[in-house]
């Protein structure tokens, strides 16, 4: 499975002098209405309830990006977007910066095109931070990813499967692990998220089904070579 790799952004680069700053901000192409129909859009914060209207504003968000995809057959190219844009901001740093209301809009676009650019985003993922940017909900970034992740697997009838292990295993033993989850539940396709977890001391686990609902643990090298077989994975070599 190939990883994304994250992005380099220097936030420096793109902060500019006070005195340098354009005096009006530019216009943008963002018509709301017209790319993304399906979403109100609020700059307004609940007073209260405050992790529930989140929670409620951040899948509204990815309902409207998942909508969108669709609409233009995307949607296997928006959802590698979402996962490029999810690893950028999970650099702490980035996601501090873009939520800072005290910096200005200008040096955010800036860096929100340098991101852009760097992660070769289709036009209209582009346009969603840029709305999410303008309307100060950049800080719900995370939880639209996941949001999306959960609308995505439904239209495509996906079953995510989470595989952390203390070393990373070869694309055929994921390959062997998915057709596993896939013969446990049905589902027409099978995605595999890696994980590195060194606390496992020895072999790995694999969650699945709804959040994560379902654990196969296998990350004691023991019981490895005993259930090995249940999932035809008795090659795997780990480095211990």
């Amino acid at each position: 499975m190939a990883s994304l790799q994250q992005p380099s952004i220097s936030l420096q680069s793109k902060l500019l002098p006070s005195s340098q700053l354009p005096r009006a901000v530019p216009s943008l192409n963002l018509s709301f209405s017209a790319t993304f129909p399906s979403l109100k859009l609020t700059t307004s914060r609940p007073l209260h309830g405050g992790a529930r209207m989140s929670a409620t504003a951040a899948s509204s968000y990815a309902t409207a990006l998942a909508d969108v995809a669709k609409s233009n057959d995307s949607l296997e190219t928006t959802s590698s977007d979402v996962e490029k844009v999810e690893k950028v901001f999970s650099d702490a740093q980035v996601l501090d910066f873009f939520a800072n209301p005290t910096v200005d809009i200008i040096k955010k676009r800036q860096v929100l095109d340098e991101i852009v650019k760097s992660s070769e985003l289709q036009p209209h993922t582009a346009n969603f931070l840029n709305i999410l940017v303008d309307a100060k909900r950049i800080d719900l970034i995370k939880e639209i990813a996941k949001e999306f992740e959960m609308v995505y697997n439904k239209l495509t009838d996906t079953e995510l499967a989470v595989v952390s292990s203390v070393v990373p295993l070869e694309s055929q033993h994921l390959a062997q692990i998915a057709k596993q989850v896939q013969k446990l539940t049905g589902a027409q396709n099978v995605r595999i998220k890696t994980k590195i977890d060194p606390s496992l001391v020895a072999g790995f686990t694999i969650r699945y089904g709804n959040s994560g609902s379902k654990l196969i643990d296998m990350s004691v090298k023991k019981q490895l070579e005993e259930i090995a077989a249940q999932l035809e994975v008795g090659d795997i070599q780990l480095a211990v």
